[in-house]
């Protein structure tokens, strides 16, 4: 159940830079602000290349933040000790991408499972067994496949590993980092399955990273779409597919493949002239505006900001400002 009053993240101009060849600095994340809700599920949508993983490995600490700052259940997350550091990597667990490189292929799935909990001392020795085996069922395993190794898992079981590792030491938060991308379409659709009934019999949040629209929509609460490190559009899943705003979004959308012929034949493709810019040198101004149909003057110059336009919906673009004069260039 979603508590909209209770904020459990919240990004305040976040970003990352790393340092490249030549001492040049490669802007990954560029100043996202964003507030998740605990029982919510975030879809967090993009191109290759956008900053989607770098953000959710920022919230997952696995990247030092360069700007900006993340809340934790109110704290910001530099500035945890020891102690408190220890109870976030128990409430914040991650799912990865690639179900197979994620896990460790000498250890057996019980051990992978079982190695949260003895870090955390959870459970008496004798009682840990019992809760490997039933994180097992859970996500759809049996107790005899944890003597195995990774290799002799399908992808959408490796996935299910990686799924009952996050899930064992019972967090709060999850980040899935395109859990579904590297598996089989038929096989897709049962994890997604699987994180759905989790998710609600374990009031647990997440943050759902992917690049396919139409997942995104089925498991989302609301949508955030990024792009080149910034967040363009932000609002309730079903109102960004019914109403997008933003001219990246719309093109987004309309590349969506529709499961009919005809209205497939029929409909209109936004086709997005130009190459994405280098997060090394990105655009003064708005991040789009070399490939945005609408850009005027002020977008070469000045970056827009993400501020709502109407109830729930935001979006960052000049055109939906009260003093803009939008005048193609």
């Amino acid at each position: 159940m979603i508590d909209t009053n209770e904020v459990i993240f919240r990004l305040d101009d976040v970003a990352c830079h790393f340092r490249v060849e030549g001492n040049k600095k490669l802007k990954a994340v560029d100043g996202v602000s964003l507030d998740i809700h605990r029982g919510e599920t975030v879809g967090l949508v993009g191109e290759s290349g956008c900053g989607k993983t770098t953000l959710g490995r920022l919230m997952a600490r696995i990247y030092p933040v360069t700007r900006g700052s993340i809340e934790f259940e109110g704290k910001d997350i530099k500035d945890l000790d020891t102690k408190t550091s220890f109870d976030y990597c128990k409430k914040v667990q991650m799912i990865f991408q690639d179900p197979y490189a994620s896990l460790n292929p000498r250890l057996t799935v019980g051990s992978i499972i079982g190695e949260g909990l003895e870090i955390h001392n959870l459970y008496e020795p004798a009682e840990r067994q019992k809760r490997i085996y039933d994180i097992l069922e859970m996500v759809g395993l049996n107790r005899e496949q944890a003597s195995r190794f990774p290799h002799e898992f399908s992808g959408g079981q490796r996935q299910r590993i990686g799924i009952a590792r996050a899930l064992a030491i019972e967090p709060e938060f999850i980040i899935c980092d395109e859990p579904i991308s590297a598996l089989d379409v038929s096989i897709q659709a049962q994890i997604l399955n699987l994180l759905t009934s989790l998710r609600s019999r374990f009031n647990l949040t997440y943050l759902f990273i992917s690049h396919d629209l139409n997942v995104v929509k089925y498991i989302s609460d609301r949508v955030a779409v990024m792009y080149l490190g910034v967040l363009a559009e932000l609002s309730d899943s079903e109102k960004i597919y019914a109403n997008p705003l933003h001219p990246y979004t719309k093109a987004l959308l309309s590349a969506i493949p529709v499961p009919d012929p005809e209205k497939e034949k029929s409909r209109k493709r936004i086709i997005l002239e130009g190459d994405v810019p280098s997060p090394i040198n990105a655009p003064v101004g708005c991040t789009f505006c070399s490939r945005c149909p609408y850009a005027f003057e002020r977008c070469l110059v000045e970056r827009p900001v993400l501020k709502e336009v109407e109830p729930g919906h935001k979006v960052a673009c000049h055109l939906y400002d009260s003093d803009s004069s939008a005048v193609p260039v």
